[in-house]
Formats: structure tokens, C-alpha cells, sequence
């Protein structure tokens, strides 16, 4: 019983977080006005708690650029799955689901120890916040360009089979 205690609360901390990223990213789709569907605006923001939730689950790497790093390929996947079902650009669902992972925290804290003249913790904290940013650029470059090629594939197939 006192096992089941301890992985209800474990579940609970995950869950949350995910729960607080899809109401947050419903909430940026409304202001940025992003309801061109109902059905659209949940969806997108769904990515959201899917990217911040596949980030809680790779907590074990102990290494945020890697976490970074699996949250958007699994937001990128998702988006251009949602693009395909919904038959709507995937930019909308990418975006929506990058909010999240966008290390704002460290953009800042670069930026006010170069302004304070604190030169290790500005290239320090600089350079970790670009490699999040690379790992963010990296992962949506990386299933774009496999969407693509697997594309292409079927194009290649239909065409000789037509």
C-alpha cells in the first residue's frame, strides 16, 4: 500500500506539469488568436503538454539539452501528424508545443550577467542556453527533414505504380 502511495504521487507530479502546460499553451492560443478551429486550438496546445510531458519523462538523462532535445522531437512528430490529420500547416502545432521548451529563463539570466560585467556566468549560462536552443533547432530540423524524405518516398512509389 505505502508503494502505491508513493507512485500515485510520482504520477501526480508528472501529470500536473502537463496539465499546467496545455491550460497555459490554451491560454497563449487565445491571446495570439489561434481558434481557427475549437478542435484546432486543443489539439495544439495538447502538443504543448505532450512535448512538457515526454521533457518530465527523460528527467533520468539529468542533462536538459538531451531532455530539450526528445521533447521537441516528440512535438515535431506530433505536429506534423496533426498536420496530415487536420490538413493544416504544422507550424501552428510546432509552435504552440516550442513554447515550453524556449529556455527564456537562461536568455535572461545571459543577459543580466553581461550587463552586470559577470563574464564566467555570462558565457557559462550563454553557452548552455544555445545549446538548448541548437537541441530545439537540431530536433525540428531533424523530423521535418525526415517527413520529407519519407514523402518523397511515397511520391516515388505512386508514380511508379501509376
Amino acid at each position: 500500500q505505502r508503494q502505491m502511495c508513493i507512485r500515485d504521487r510520482d504520477l501526480m507530479e508528472l501529470l500536473l506539469p502537463c496539465l499546467y502546460s496545455f491550460m497555459g499553451r490554451v491560454g497563449y492560443c487565445l491571446v495570439f488568436n489561434i481558434r481557427m478551429r475549437k478542435r484546432m486550438l486543443l489539439l495544439a496546445s495538447l502538443g504543448g503538454a505532450v512535448g512538457w510531458c515526454v521533457y518530465l519523462l527523460c528527467g533520468w538523462l539529468q542533462n536538459d539539452i538531451t531532455q530539450s532535445f526528445a521533447a521537441i522531437l516528440a512535438v515535431a512528430a506530433y505536429s506534423e501528424i496533426m498536420a496530415r490529420l487536420q490538413k493544416s500547416p504544422a507550424t501552428v502545432y510546432l509552435i504552440v508545443g516550442l513554447i515550453p521548451l524556449v529556455p527564456g529563463g537562461g536568455i535572461y539570466y545571459t543577459m543580466e550577467y553581461c550587463i552586470n560585467g559577470d563574464m564566467m556566468n555570462f558565457m557559462n549560462t550563454g553557452i548552455h542556453t544555445l545549446g538548448i536552443a541548437g537541441a530545439l533547432a537540431i530536433g525540428i530540423l531533424l523530423v521535418s527533414a525526415c517527413v520529407r524524405i519519407l514523402n518523397n518516398i511515397q511520391r516515388r512509389k505512386r508514380r511508379e505504380t501509376a
